[in-house]
Protein backbone atom coordinates (compact mmCIF):
# COMPACT_ATOMS: atom_id res chain seq x y z
CA UNK A 1 0.00 0.00 0.00
CA UNK A 2 1.27 3.33 -0.90
CA UNK A 3 1.68 6.38 1.25
CA UNK A 4 -1.81 8.90 0.81
CA UNK A 5 0.50 11.85 1.72
CA UNK A 6 3.49 13.40 -0.09
CA UNK A 7 6.69 12.40 0.48
CA UNK A 8 7.51 16.32 1.81
CA UNK A 9 4.55 16.16 4.15
CA UNK A 10 5.55 13.14 5.82
CA UNK A 11 8.71 14.69 6.60
CA UNK A 12 7.41 17.65 7.83
CA UNK A 13 4.80 15.55 10.11
CA UNK A 14 7.32 13.50 11.43
CA UNK A 15 9.98 16.41 12.04
CA UNK A 16 7.08 17.93 14.32
CA UNK A 17 7.16 14.95 16.82
CA UNK A 18 9.04 15.35 19.61
CA UNK A 19 11.13 13.14 22.04
CA UNK A 20 11.34 15.47 24.84
CA UNK A 21 8.91 17.78 26.63
CA UNK A 22 5.97 16.11 25.10
CA UNK A 23 2.71 16.96 26.77
CA UNK A 24 2.28 13.49 28.52
CA UNK A 25 5.75 14.05 30.17
CA UNK A 26 4.75 17.66 31.19
CA UNK A 27 1.40 16.08 32.59
CA UNK A 28 3.49 13.91 34.40
CA UNK A 29 6.00 16.33 35.55
CA UNK A 30 3.21 18.65 36.89
CA UNK A 31 1.85 15.99 38.61
CA UNK A 32 5.12 14.81 40.20
CA UNK A 33 5.54 18.58 41.18
CA UNK A 34 2.21 19.09 42.86
CA UNK A 35 2.77 16.12 45.07
CA UNK A 36 5.95 17.73 46.62
CA UNK A 37 8.43 15.04 44.64
CA UNK A 38 11.59 17.21 42.94
CA UNK A 39 13.33 15.73 40.05
CA UNK A 40 15.92 16.53 37.42
CA UNK A 41 15.40 16.34 33.97
CA UNK A 42 16.68 13.49 30.78
CA UNK A 43 19.86 12.80 32.98
CA UNK A 44 22.44 11.52 29.51
CA UNK A 45 24.94 9.95 32.68
CA UNK A 46 22.19 7.09 32.79
CA UNK A 47 20.82 5.21 30.83
CA UNK A 48 18.37 5.54 28.27
CA UNK A 49 18.53 9.09 29.57
CA UNK A 50 15.35 8.93 31.67
CA UNK A 51 12.52 11.77 31.08
CA UNK A 52 12.69 12.33 34.83
CA UNK A 53 15.20 11.27 37.56
CA UNK A 54 14.34 11.43 41.67
CA UNK A 55 17.38 11.09 43.07
CA UNK A 56 16.44 11.50 46.37
CA UNK A 57 14.41 7.95 46.08
CA UNK A 58 17.04 6.15 43.24
CA UNK A 59 13.74 5.92 41.01
CA UNK A 60 13.36 6.93 37.24
CA UNK A 61 10.41 7.56 35.56
CA UNK A 62 10.27 7.09 31.61
CA UNK A 63 7.07 8.47 29.85
CA UNK A 64 6.73 6.47 26.88
CA UNK A 65 4.81 7.17 23.93
CA UNK A 66 1.98 3.57 23.28
CA UNK A 67 2.89 4.07 19.43
CA UNK A 68 6.86 3.98 19.70
CA UNK A 69 7.58 2.00 22.55
CA UNK A 70 4.49 -0.30 21.47
CA UNK A 71 2.36 -0.13 24.74
CA UNK A 72 0.71 -3.79 24.55
CA UNK A 73 -3.01 -4.08 24.04
CA UNK A 74 -3.06 -0.35 23.45
CA UNK A 75 -4.93 1.02 20.57
CA UNK A 76 -2.22 3.82 20.13
CA UNK A 77 0.21 1.05 19.57
CA UNK A 78 -1.00 0.09 15.88
CA UNK A 79 0.93 -0.54 12.79
CA UNK A 80 0.98 1.70 9.80
CA UNK A 81 -0.58 0.24 6.88
CA UNK A 82 2.23 1.20 4.97
CA UNK A 83 6.33 0.01 5.09
CA UNK A 84 4.88 -2.57 7.41
CA UNK A 85 8.42 -4.04 7.63
CA UNK A 86 10.27 -1.26 8.11
CA UNK A 87 7.89 -0.58 11.22
CA UNK A 88 8.32 -3.47 12.72
CA UNK A 89 12.06 -3.53 12.71
CA UNK A 90 11.78 -0.45 13.70
CA UNK A 91 9.10 -0.99 16.88
CA UNK A 92 11.37 -4.13 17.41
CA UNK A 93 14.85 -2.19 17.39
CA UNK A 94 12.99 0.51 19.95
CA UNK A 95 11.54 -2.34 22.24
CA UNK A 96 14.89 -3.97 22.53
CA UNK A 97 16.69 -0.49 23.36
CA UNK A 98 14.18 0.20 26.11
CA UNK A 99 14.71 -3.46 27.84
CA UNK A 100 18.31 -2.83 27.61
CA UNK A 101 18.36 0.42 29.29
CA UNK A 102 16.09 -0.93 32.38
CA UNK A 103 18.07 -4.19 32.85
CA UNK A 104 21.39 -1.47 32.93
CA UNK A 105 19.68 1.15 35.32
CA UNK A 106 18.67 -2.30 37.78
CA UNK A 107 22.79 -2.81 37.30
CA UNK A 108 23.07 0.69 38.48
CA UNK A 109 21.08 0.15 41.59
CA UNK A 110 17.89 2.61 40.00
CA UNK A 111 13.99 1.52 40.28
CA UNK A 112 12.50 2.22 36.68
CA UNK A 113 9.16 2.92 36.18
CA UNK A 114 7.16 3.31 32.76
CA UNK A 115 4.56 5.65 32.70
CA UNK A 116 2.59 4.97 28.98
CA UNK A 117 1.11 7.98 27.66
CA UNK A 118 -2.35 6.78 27.44
CA UNK A 119 -2.17 6.61 31.69
CA UNK A 120 -2.08 10.68 31.48
CA UNK A 121 -5.39 11.15 30.45
CA UNK A 122 -6.75 10.45 33.93
CA UNK A 123 -5.04 12.55 35.95
CA UNK A 124 -6.39 10.95 39.50
CA UNK A 125 -5.39 7.11 38.18
CA UNK A 126 -2.17 8.82 37.58
CA UNK A 127 -2.36 10.05 41.18
CA UNK A 128 -2.47 7.25 42.33
CA UNK A 129 -0.01 5.29 40.43
CA UNK A 130 2.47 7.73 41.47
CA UNK A 131 1.72 6.90 45.33
CA UNK A 132 1.80 3.27 44.65
CA UNK A 133 5.63 4.10 42.69
CA UNK A 134 6.84 5.79 46.08
CA UNK A 135 4.72 4.15 49.03
CA UNK A 136 8.33 1.89 49.68
CA UNK A 137 10.15 5.27 50.31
Amino acid sequence: MTDRISKEYRSWNMSRIRSKDTKPERVVRSLLHSMGYRFRLHRKDLPGSPDIVLPKYKTVIFVHGCFWHRHEGCPYAYVPASRTDFWHKKFQNNIKRDAENLKNLSIQGWKAEIIWECQTRDLELLRERIRKIFASH
